[in-house]
């Protein structure tokens, strides 16, 4: 159920702001928000979709369309819980900066040091934390989260801690088939970032996350895996049709995948999140952290770090699927607003996202 790099990074790019607005009232540029919102919907016709404008004092506007499950009558709301897929690999960046802030976690840190006593192959023993977040290591998911690894994944009972460590095993312990310093996009570079946080902080990288971001950022909705209860269900298709995905079975990838994207939550959680890189770290991190985890390393494009792709400005974005769901978000630092844009099915949801956050930021971040 992993999304592909292509659907990941298919809005890699920030979008232009084309066709901004110049400045209109603030009733009027949230009708046209509203208009956006629902031609985007009527256009691509994904169940349900959910977007939002967020300022550096919260959140600016928002607005959802749709049924939770195709076939239903229940409305899709804005208090319901989204799938952020690879939205969340930010949110294990900024996990790691906190660690480094409190003296527990230094940058730069090599695999050796941070799984100290594992075996580990020659060619990864130069690789190191920001190699990982920033998808520069060599690993490749092809080589490491094959078809039984997953499928084991989902039938492993065990804490997604332990499987961590057994990941990180099997990984260390291979020899990579791509080059440290070249950019390859990978679930695998994010999970173990996540096992090397479970042993710097001798907790689950759900508990450390919980923790250490979410509860001091207010963000109470945050919950991992396919959202069950009364939310949105992720839907694949059937030829023309939308098929449901109960949440119930299997309808995410497995536990051990979180730190890479398993996260779920309001959009005004996302939002409180999002807001992180408009102020210089909403007292959470320090400005020189947030900066960094703005900066992609030096080499050979794309130009990715810290879970985001940058442009100059500089200008985030990033989109995420597990192929169930498609969430895409956009943040300009610099004008103090970032928009995002989630749907409960990747096909028709990636390009509605994708035209409505380029509406959003037209209007409340016009060039």
């Amino acid at each position: 159920m992993i999304a592909t790099r292509r659907a990941l990074l298919g809005g890699f790019s920030v979008l232009p702001l084309a066709g901004a607005f110049p400045a209109l009232a603030a009733d009027e540029r949230d009708s046209r928000a509203a208009a956006a919102l629902d031609a985007q919907f009527a256009q691509h016709a994904p169940p349900a979709m959910a977007s939002a404008a967020v300022g550096r004092d919260g959140l600016i506007w928002s607005g959802a369309r749709g049924v939770r499950r195709a076939g239903s009558d229940e409305p899709a709301t804005l208090d319901q819980l989204w799938h952020l897929g690879s939205n969340g690999k930010a949110m294990t960046a900024v996990l790691y900066a906190r660690l480094v802030e409190q003296g527990r976690a230094r940058w730069g840190a090599t695999l050796p040091e941070l799984f100290p006593g594992v075996a580990i192959d020659p060619a990864l023993r130069a690789v190191t934390i920001d190699d990982l977040l920033c998808h520069r290591s060599g690993l490749s998911d092809r080589d490491l989260l094959t078809r039984e690894v997953m499928m084991a994944g989902h039938a492993d009972t065990r804490s997604t801690r332990d499987q961590r460590v057994d990941f990180a095993a099997m990984v260390l312990g291979q020899t990579p088939t791509g080059t440290r310093g070249t950019f390859a996009y990978g679930n695998g570079n994010y999970i173990l970032a996540g096992a090397a946080v479970e042993r710097l902080a001798d907790r689950s990288w759900e508990e450390t996350i919980q923790a250490e971001v979410f509860d001091p950022l207010g963000m109470t909705s945050v919950g991992h895996g396919a959202p069950k209860g009364d939310n949105p269900w992720g839907h694949r298709s059937v030829g023309d049709q939308l098929i449901p995905v109960d949440p119930a079975g299997v309808a995410d990838n497995p536990p051990f995948l979180g730190p890479a994207g398993r996260i779920h939550m309001t959009v005004a959680d996302y939002g409180r999140f999002l807001r992180l890189y408009l102020t210089e770290g909403a007292g959470l991190l320090r400005p020189e952290t947030m900066a960094r985890l703005m900066t992609p390393p030096e080499g050979a494009p794309p130009a990715y770090g810290y879970g985001w792709g940058v442009q100059p400005g500089p200008r985030l974005g990033h989109d995420g699927s597990n192929t169930l769901w498609h969430v895409t978000a956009r943040v300009l630092p610099a004008r103090g607003v970032a928009v995002l844009s989630v749907a409960n099915h990747h096909g028709r949801g990636q390009p509605a996202n994708h035209a409505m956050v380029e509406a959003l930021a037209a209007l409340y971040a016009p060039a």
